[in-house]
């Protein structure tokens, strides 16, 4: 049993208190404790302390100490629990502590699963442009419970889903305008699929916002697209410029037809076809 000689303030921390016990060797630091610890256990200079009684205490501490650094953590934005247990990981806390501290965050609502999913899921929808199926890979990264996944998700409505995927094809559409109808297409279809959205949502994206080319576009794509095949392949002649141009122009999305015409046209820079 040791007795406590002496209590004082730290110099970097006002709301933390040294304590000093005697255990028959002399005084001696024995453990800090935060202001709220020293009050709920009412520590005071002459008070008898045993080792139960320290063990006790310095959980308590750092449960408070976990607690008041959840709360930081917590006031930059909304956080899953999975996020809160991993920063107090970090921390080097005990499994323990960050029970007590989660379920202390939780019952005074700080901390609600439910109220971040739907969150993070109107806000990363409407943001970053996310389709359900990436959303739903996320929150279960972030370990959310499937019931709770599933609610939140119902909250993004199909209308909103085929409003958000026509704005982030409208994006992607100006980046392909040089490319063939078909490959127009396939890229903006796996940029959608990327983005998360589903295969019915990409069809009426690709029927409303995707216009049909009249010739004269897909002349000029192709046009374009010939002439940086042509600065690839410049150094090749005759038969072999053409296969080379050709297999180009193919994976390029663009039809055999539209290729033979475009390579025995004035319009492409080495028309050597026999």
């Amino acid at each position: 049993m040791a007795i406590i000689t002496k209590i004082t303030t730290q110099k970097k921390a006002k709301d933390r208190y040294n304590i000093f016990i005697d255990d028959g060797k002399g005084e001696r630091y024995a453990f800090s404790v935060h202001e709220d610890v020293l009050i709920s256990h009412n520590l005071q200079k002459g008070q008898e302390i045993d080792e139960f009684d320290i063990e006790e205490i310095s959980f308590n501490d750092d449960v408070t100490k976990a607690f008041q650094q959840s709360l930081v953590y917590l006031s930059y934005r909304m956080r899953a629990t999975s996020e809160v247990i991993q920063h107090l990981k970090e921390k080097e806390y005990e499994d323990a502590v960050i029970q007590e501290v989660i379920h202390k965050v939780t019952n005074l609502s700080y901390l609600n699963d439910e109220e971040f999913a739907v969150a993070y899921v109107n806000t990363n929808a409407k943001v970053s442009l996310k389709g359900p199926v990436v959303l739903k890979q996320e929150l279960l990264q972030k370990k959310m419970p499937s019931r709770i996944i599933e609610h939140a998700l119902s909250q993004y409505s199909f209308d909103h889903q085929v409003q958000y995927a026509k704005k982030y094809c409208d994006k992607t559409y100006k980046k392909t305008v040089t490319s063939s109808e078909r490959m127009q297409k396939q890229k903006i279809t796996e940029a959608l699929i990327r983005k998360g959205f589903t295969q019915d949502v990409i069809t009426i994206v690709l029927d409303e916002s995707v216009p049909e080319r009249d010739a004269q576009e897909e002349w000029v794509a192709i046009c374009n697209m010939g002439e940086k095949a042509h600065r690839r392949y410049s150094k090749f002649n005759g038969w072999e410029y053409s296969q080379k141009m050709k297999q180009y122009l193919f994976q390029k999305g663009f039809p055999i037809d539209l290729i033979e015409q475009y390579l025995q046209s004035e319009d492409c820079p080495n028309p050597t076809i026999d």
